[in-house]
């Protein structure tokens, strides 16, 4: 979810190069070979659907891919009992040729809510932290902090203006990406503006409400988030290739990250910008091995109690057709997920408990197509034929 930079700046997490130089996009006709790949220890075939059906999934995928200008797409399509899909096709890097592969690591922006909001569950679960406890109770100076609760923060139901939407962010940010940003200087940002809502009262999505949940964590736990996260998180669910990183590494391999989220509005390579100011909101780093077996995981609670996770599973209207929000989760047509989107970077990790089906696209740009974000419309492609009684087709939201 986001918007663009004095249009479009919104989302989960950033990393960069320490040059802004403006590039041209990869052209949207531009004809290059699918690459069939996959993980050495992944032993489900490629083509696992059967040859019909993943010679109309390349085509879908190619198809959108040129349509929208992506230099690269990855695919991962899971449905237990039919088989898998595993693609890569286009380019990690636009200007070297290098082609996408599958096994790349990429920037996966607000996803990154989704592993921030299950450690704050399972401090729920230790009897730690409530829900309903007031934001209050463990940071002060939140407006209107007495009450909103931790549950409100999680559901985007807060009232809190989110700090990415204040112009002077926007600039600051993109005048020095590389730029460290505290979680506390963050806030301040939105603290500026007032609220826009009363608690509880409707949805809006808001960093603001993960960056509060990430300092709760790290109080209550006397803890770093990244150490909280790789503790409690990525160890007991075995994700070994997913990192909270604490600067602008990135792991290898990975592509180049292309955006036109600047201050010229010049497409540029992000690849290596710090994604401090997405914090617990959205600066994580992962790979389709992992992704695929987090989809299931956060759909299903595996990491939870069965209360907790009837709990987040009691999603709320979002305003948006077909998309409702719960706690650091959302569900779109049946699938059960998140999304993430930072400049130069795009993600889908989502789950269909009807077809026990997972789906994961990581894209190496963020740029729109008529208010559209290119994930979705590959996710969306791919469900039309796969499932096509539930089309994932999350909507962009209202800058």
């Amino acid at each position: 979810m986001r918007r663009t930079p004095s249009r479009r700046l919104f989302a989960a997490s950033l990393l960069v190069a320490s040059i802004l130089a403006p590039m041209m996009a990869i052209p949207a006709t531009a004809d290059h070979a699918v690459v069939a790949d996959r993980f050495d220890k992944d032993k489900t075939p490629p083509d696992g659907l059967g040859r019909k059906l993943t010679a109309r999934l390349d085509k879908a995928v190619e198809k959108v891919r040129r349509q929208a200008g992506i230099p690269g797409v990855v695919v991962g399509l899971w449905m237990p009992g039919k088989g898998s899909y595993v693609r890569a096709t286009g380019l990690a890097d636009t200007d070297t040729g290098e082609p996408m592969t599958t096994r790349e690591f990429v920037r996966i922006g607000s996803e990154t809510k989704t592993f921030t909001v299950t450690a704050l569950l399972k401090l729920v679960d230790d009897g730690r932290i409530g829900l309903d406890d007031p934001i209050s109770a463990y940071v002060d100076g939140v407006p209107n902090g007495d009450r909103i609760t931790l549950r409100h923060l999680a559901e985007m139901r807060s009232g809190l203006y989110p700090y990415s939407e204040d112009p002077d962010f926007d600039h600051d940010l993109l005048s020095d990406p590389d730029r460290y940003f505290s979680p506390e200087e963050l806030l301040e940002y939105g603290y500026r503006h007032k609220n826009t809502f009363a608690p509880g009262k409707k949805f809006e999505y808001s960093n603001s409400n993960l960056i509060l949940l990430g300092l709760v964590i790290e109080k209550v736990t006397g803890h770093r988030l990244a150490d909280v996260i790789e503790r409690r998180v990525l160890r007991p669910a075995h994700l070994r290739h997913t990192l909270f990183p604490e600067g602008s590494e990135f792991p290898e391999p990975h592509p180049r990250g292309y955006t036109n989220q600047t201050l010229s509005g010049e497409v540029a390579d992000s690849t290596d910008w710090d994604p401090s100011w997405a914090w617990a909101a959205g600066a994580m780093i992962s790979n389709l091995h992992d992704l695929h077996r987090w989809a299931k995981i956060v759909a299903t609670g595996e990491l939870i109690s069965p209360r907790l996770q009837a709990e987040r599973l009691k999603t709320l209207p979002t305003g948006h057709p077909g998309t409702t929000y719960g706690l650091g989760i959302f569900k779109s047509d049946g699938w059960i997920g998140h999304n993430g989107s930072i400049p130069g970077y795009e993600t889908v990790t989502v789950y269909l408990p009807s077809k026990k089906a997972t789906l994961v696209v990581m894209i190496n740009t963020d740029i729109t197509v008529g208010e559209q974000e290119p994930s979705t419309l590959v996710a969306r492609a791919i469900t039309e034929i796969v499932t096509p009684k539930n089309v994932y087709s999350r909507p962009l939201p209202p800058s």
